[in-house]
């Protein structure tokens, strides 16, 4: 391999002939690799559309030249377009509050600007990574504001699911609203409701999970792009303030503003904290409902045997023909993944000090991480889960009713009767309607209506005026 020798103030180092990247880069990847996993393609380009956005800024501003400012923005527009993400080298988890990952984009930018103008890798001589590339800019504003573009990107993507799935339990509540089930409670016998009734709750957690999230994005578009260092907006020329951030929003298409306070933004990371948050929310909702479902599939012969789930590959290698819940069981899984990545972003969060949080890198990779995680589970579950899922039409739900149903008489004869009569068919032939009859003034055309299954699962005080009729 061939090297070309570059120094900076810790001394020289020998670089890939070829490469784009720079010295500062490469001493970030040989002190730091401990996930081995670089940057995202999604931070990647985002880092792209803020140094083109503070390029044209800088030229507005008459601080670059149209030729420098050009270079840099069809370098950016590359790496938007997919080039060059190779020559992005640093662990994705780092020390120095993410400065080897901005310099690392100022140097990949800066060389192969520098090859457009017809100059040499390292030499920087048309365009200098800090003087040209980061004119006007700190790490401490670039990278919360790429981290923002990323994680605004993504949880669009997120919702786009979380919706496609809402939808399709709404399809299963209408499709199962005249299938009844018996209503549990500590895992005992409540009273019944419909499949129809169950398939819609998951909708509506679902739409309040969707508006969490939406509500959680909103903190993302405040940006503090501008600020520099730590707020104070030091070596960044006012026309290039308010520029960068008009053309951030015209290259992201969103509605991104500056802070208005960019101290605060430059010092506190809770708007990532507020999303991480909100997912976690969505996560824990879409595993309790997986272990719902997972439950109301058991058995098949000892189990509850409510629903059927699509089967998906054989479960046993020692119990021939066993079918497993693999995807609720994945869903599980995921889950406990996104709750303790919500946990490191607290920490996180919470830990930094004065005027900067230096733990940035962990925050975007563990957002990125619980978005990306959060979205695939989601997709999954609506595709091998609630698409094909069946329910057990042939539950013996009518032979339940002596013992479930009792409540629905409440407002007719009253609790303590209700308790004598249940007590009563213990130790008796006669079914529960037949001492309804004995000990009450209500007719067997009431009896009925009260017990009938559509009145009990709607609202039975709704349905038949209610009656103290108790002898």
């Amino acid at each position: 391999m061939r090297f070309r020798i570059e120094q900076d103030y810790l001394g020289t180092k020998k670089v890939p002939k070829e490469a784009y990247y720079g010295i500062q880069s490469l001493r970030s990847k040989e002190n730091f690799q401990i996930t081995k996993r670089g940057l995202s393609r999604q931070m990647i380009k985002a880092l792209a559309v803020v140094k083109k956005a503070a390029a044209q800024a800088n030229r507005d501003a008459g601080l670059l030249s149209n030729e420098v400012a050009e270079a840099i923005s069809l370098t950016c527009n590359e790496i938007i377009n997919g080039r060059l993400h190779g020559q992005f080298i640093t662990d994705v988890l780092q020390g120095g509050a993410g400065t080897s990952i901005n310099m690392n984009a100022n140097e990949v930018i800066a060389n192969r600007a520098n090859e457009m103008l017809g100059g040499e890798k390292g030499v920087y001589n048309f365009v200098h990574p800090l003087d040209h590339v980061n004119c006007g800019q700190s790490t401490n504003d670039v990278v919360p504001t790429a981290a923002k573009i990323t994680a605004y990107r993504l949880t669009k993507k997120l919702l786009v699911e979380l919706k496609k799935l809402q939808h399709a339990c709404e399809e299963k509540a209408e499709a199962f609203k005249t299938i009844y089930k018996m209503g549990r409670t500590h895992l005992q016998d409540a009273v019944p409701m419909t499949f129809g009734q169950h398939f819609g709750a998951l909708a509506s957690m679902l739409e309040r999970d969707i508006k969490r999230i939406e509500q959680a994005m909103s903190g993302l578009l405040e940006i503090n792009m501008g600020g520099t260092a730590i707020g104070s907006g030091i070596n960044a020329n006012p026309v290039y303030v308010t520029k960068v951030i008009q053309y951030i929003r015209q290259y992201t298409g969103e509605d991104f503003v500056q802070g208005k306070n960019l101290f605060d933004l430059t010092r506190h990371l809770d708007p990532f904290l507020w999303l991480s948050s909100a997912i976690k929310t969505s996560a824990v909702n879409l595993s309790k409902a997986a272990n719902d479902l997972r439950l109301m599939a058991s058995g098949p012969k000892y189990g509850f045997n409510e629903v059927f789930l699509p089967q998906l590959q054989p479960g046993s290698t020692i119990m021939p023909g066993k079918v497993n819940p693999v995807i609720p069981e994945v869903v599980n899984q995921t889950a406990f993944l996104i709750i303790g990545l919500d946990t490191t972003i607290t920490k996180a969060v919470e830990a930094g000090q004065l005027e900067l949080n230096v733990f940035g890198p962990i925050i975007y990779a563990c957002l990125e991480d619980m978005l990306n995680y959060h979205r695939r589970v989601v997709r999954l579950f609506k595709e091998k889960v609630i698409d094909g899922i069946q329910v057990n039409q042939n539950l013996p739900i009518s032979e339940e009713l002596s013992n479930s149903t009792i409540a629905a008489m409440i407002p007719y004869i009253g609790y303590d009767m209700c308790t004598k009569i249940l007590e009563e068919a213990k130790n008796s032939n006669l079914s529960l309607k037949e001492l309804i009859l004995k000990h009450t003034n209500l007719s067997a055309e009431e009896i009925d209506n009260i017990f009938d299954l559509e009145n009990i699962t709607v609202n039975t005080a709704l349905t038949v005026k209610r009656k103290k009729a108790s002898k």
